[in-house]
C-alpha cells in the first residue's frame, strides 16, 4: 500500500473555503468535526463521492486567524487529478468565476492549470487518466489527489525519506524532482536559501501517506523508533495515524485506510452532521455552538460583512428574534461566551465580537496601563468603533436595535460599561459579569433607555470596584439590578441563573426553555 492518504491545510475564512472546494471544484464535503487536537477548531474533509483515501483534502478552520508564510519545511502545493479532456472546461470555469488562473502549462508531461484558493494556497488541476475510486457526478470533477509539492532545504534527504512510504525518484524537471508511488507523486523543490515556513492560515500543515492497516502502521512506528519526533499511534476515529518530520522538518502523517468516513454516517449522508471527538463528548453542546456554521452551495446562509470588528454568528434551528451580542474577557475570542449565551436563551441568535487590542499577545477590547488603570484614549477610540459597528451590523444583517442584549464578561463587560457612557443610545439592554467602570472621568449620560444587570463576585479582587459603576449607572437613570455572588472572578451557575431570571423580565420574549 502506498500513495497519498490526505492533505491538511488551514483556512481563515471557512465559508469561502466551502464555496471553493465544495462549490467551484465540486468535491464532496464528507465530514465535519471538531479537531482531534483542539475540538474548538472545525475540521472539514473534502473528497470523492465516498471520501476515499487518496482523494481527501482537509482543512482546519482558524477563523480570521493570523496568516502563515510559505517557505522551506512545508508542503507548498496541492495537485488534483482531473480528466485530461476536462482541462479546457476548467479553464473556462475559472475565467467565468473570476478566478485568476495560470496555464495550461505542462509539468512532468501532464497539462496543468494553476489556481489559488481563497487562502491563496496553490491548487493545481492536472490532466490525468487516473480514475476515481468513487466518482463524483460531474464528469469533469477531480478524481483524486495527483501530487503534492514539498519545499526542502535537504532535497536528497527528503527524497530518501519518502522511500519509507513507497516512493522512488522517477524524473527531474527544472528545480523539481518527482518521486512516484503506484498511484500518485511527490515533487520536491530545492528551497535552500529560501525563507523558512511559518505556521498559520493559508498554509498546508501536512501530507499523509497511506498505511494498509493497523499492523502496517505499527511496523512503521517501529521503523521510526530512532526519530525523536515520531509520535505514538493516534486514533482519529476515521483512521489510525502517527506523525513524523522528515529531515527537512516537513510534517508527515502515516494513516490507515480504515475504518473510513462512513463509520459514523450513512454513505448517502456523509458530511451532514457535525461531530465532536469522543474525548470532548461532555461539552459537545458547547462545541456545536462555538464551531463555525457553514452553508453548502445552495443552502441558506448569513452573508458576512467586512465590519470594524471580527465577528461570528451562531443561528439556532428556530431563532426567536432575540440577539445576544457577546464581549469576551481578556485573552478570549468571539465565541468564548457562546455556550453561556446559548444557555441563557437557547433560541437566540448569537453575535460574538473579538477585541481589537492586544496585551502580550492576548486579545482585549482596550489596552490597560496596569491592573486597574486603563488607556483612556484607546477606550474612547474603540467605543466609537463599536458604536459604528452596531450601526453597520444592524443595517447589514437586518437586526432590530431593540432585539439586542449585550453579554459582557470581565474586560468585555468593562468595555460595554464604557460604551454605555460614551454612546448612551448604543446599548439598550446589558448583562455585565464581573464588571467595573474603566473610564477615569464618569460621563454625564442619560441612561434612562438602558436596562442593566451587573453581577460581581465577593471574592473577586476587582469586585470592590463594581459599586462605582453601579452608583454611576443608577444615578444616570439606568434600570439597574445589581448582585454579588459568593465567588471570585470566574463564572458560575449563579451567573446563569441570575441572567436568565433577569432577562425573563427585561426581555420576556428573549428567554425560551
Amino acid at each position: 500500500m502506498s500513495g497519498i492518504h490526505h492533505v491538511t491545510a488551514i483556512t481563515r475564512k471557512v465559508q469561502a473555503n466551502v464555496d471553493f472546494y465544495a462549490g467551484f471544484l465540486g468535491l464532496r464535503l464528507v465530514k465535519r468535526t471538531g479537531g482531534f487536537e483542539d475540538a474548538e477548531q472545525l475540521h472539514l474533509f473534502y473528497g470523492d463521492a465516498a471520501g476515499s483515501p487518496g482523494s481527501l483534502v482537509t482543512f482546519l478552520a482558524w477563523e480570521d486567524g493570523a496568516p502563515g508564510r510559505v517557505g522551506h519545511g512545508q508542503v507548498a502545493e496541492i495537485a488534483l487529478a482531473v480528466p485530461r479532456d476536462a482541462i479546457g472546461t476548467w479553464l473556462t470555469r475559472a475565467l467565468e468565476a473570476g478566478l485568476p488562473v495560470e496555464g495550461p502549462s505542462r509539468e512532468f508531461g501532464e497539462p496543468v492549470l494553476r489556481l489559488k484558493d481563497p487562502d491563496r494556497i496553490i491548487v493545481k488541476l492536472v490532466g490525468s487518466d487516473a480514475p476515481a475510486t468513487a466518482p463524483l457526478s460531474d464528469p469533469a470533477a477531480p478524481t483524486r489527489l495527483r501530487a503534492v509539492t514539498l519545499l526542502s532545504e535537504a532535497p536528497e534527504a527528503s527524497g530518501a525519506f519518502l522511500g519509507r512510504f513507497g516512493y522512488r525518484e522517477v524524473a527531474r524537471e527544472g528545480g523539481a524532482r518527482r518521486w512516484a508511488s503506484a498511484r500518485d507523486a511527490v515533487d520536491i523543490r530545492d528551497a535552500s536559501g529560501f525563507v523558512p515556513g511559518i505556521p498559520g492560515t493559508g498554509i498546508i500543515d501536512h501530507v499523509a501517506f497511506r498505511a494498509e492497516d493497523a499492523d502496517a502502521l505499527r511496523r512503521m512506528r517501529i521503523a521510526l523508533k530512532d526519530h525523536e519526533d515520531a509520535t505514538a499511534v493516534h486514533d482519529r476515529k476515521y483512521f489510525l495515524s502517527l506523525y513524523v518530520r522528515d529531515p527537512a522538518g516537513i510534517l508527515i502523517e502515516h494513516a490507515t485506510d480504515g475504518p473510513g468516513m462512513a463509520v459514523d454516517e450513512d454513505m448517502d449522508h456523509l458530511g451532514e452532521t457535525l461531530f465532536v471527538p469522543e474525548g470532548d463528548a461532555a461539552r459537545a453542546g458547547d462545541l456545536r455552538v462555538m464551531l463555525p456554521q457553514i452553508a453548502l452551495p445552495g443552502e441558506e446562509r448569513i452573508v458576512m460583512r467586512d465590519l470594524p470588528f471580527t465577528h461570528r454568528f451562531h443561528r439556532p434551528d428556530r431563532p426567536n428574534g432575540h440577539v445576544i451580542l457577546t464581549l469576551h474577557g481578556t485573552g478570549g475570542n468571539e465565541t468564548d461566551l457562546f455556550p453561556l449565551a446559548a444557555r441563557i436563551d437557547p433560541e437566540a441568535t448569537l453575535l460574538g465580537l473579538r477585541g481589537r487590542s492586544t496585551e502580550e499577545g492576548v486579545t482585549r477590547f482596550f489596552r490597560r496601563l496596569d491592573m486597574t488603570r486603563f488607556d483612556q484614549d484607546d477606550i474612547r477610540s474603540e467605543a466609537a468603533a463599536f458604536d459604528a459597528f452596531l450601526d453597520q451590523a444592524r443595517a447589514a444583517y437586518g437586526i432590530d436595535a431593540g432585539a439586542i442584549t449585550v453579554l459582557g464578561y470581565s474586560n468585555g463587560a468593562n468595555f460595554a460599561a464604557a460604551v454605555a457612557g460614551l454612546h448612551p443610545a448604543a446599548i439598550r439592554r446589558a448583562i455585565l459579569l464581573r464588571p467595573l467602570m474603566p473610564l477615569e472621568e464618569l460621563p454625564q449620560a442619560d441612561l434612562s433607555g438602558l436596562k442593566l444587570l451587573t453581577v460581581a463576585g465577593s471574592e473577586d479582587p476587582y469586585g470592590r470596584l463594581a459599586p462605582r459603576l453601579n452608583d454611576w449607572a443608577e444615578a444616570s437613570g439606568a434600570a439597574l439590578e445589581a448582585h454579588i455572588l459568593p465567588t471570585g472572578h470566574d463564572l458560575t451557575q449563579g451567573d446563569l441563573d441570575l441572567a436568565r431570571q433577569w432577562l425573563s423580565h427585561a426581555h420576556p420574549q428573549g428567554v425560551t426553555e
